[in-house]
């Protein structure tokens, strides 16, 4: 009887699996800089009207009264009361056409939302208060 002279090579070539995780690695890094998901939850109040433009800068009141401000795609940055009329000060010499949109949760003292409407109307910046539309959540 004649032997035969072959083994088995028990090495297994994880290339392939390397450049399919690389290629997802890639595709997920492009896809999450694409989306600018609001961080910040807050419960809006229903309303029936939607603003046409995009705002370019944001003040958030959440339910515990902390202020956020954003300008543009920037990430929101925590600032306290005192600081909102320096925040649109500074908006405002970025771009004198600018608007602002405030997030205020609907559990909030209407006083709050007054506060940062009566900032804006003393310097003459065009503000919307933003709210979320019938049967959304």
């Amino acid at each position: 009887m004649i032997k035969r002279r072959t083994k088995t090579i028990g090495i297994f070539s994880m290339s392939s699996m390397t450049d399919i995780i690389f290629l997802l690695l890639i595709f997920f890094m492009l896809t999450s800089t694409i989306v600018v998901p609001n961080a910040i939850k807050v419960n809006l109040p229903q309303g029936k009207e939607r603003a046409h433009t995009q705002p370019m800068a944001r003040i958030t009141i959440d339910k515990d009264l902390t202020y956020y401000a954003q300008w543009g795609k920037e990430k929101a940055m925590r600032i306290e009361d005192t600081q909102v009329a320096a925040f649109l000060a500074e908006c405002s010499a970025k771009d004198s056409e600018m608007f602002v949109a405030l997030y205020a949760d609907e559990d909030i003292p209407y006083s709050e939302v007054v506060k940062v409407l009566n900032i804006a109307n003393e310097n003459k910046y065009k503000m919307v208060l933003a709210t979320r539309r019938p049967g959304s959540k």
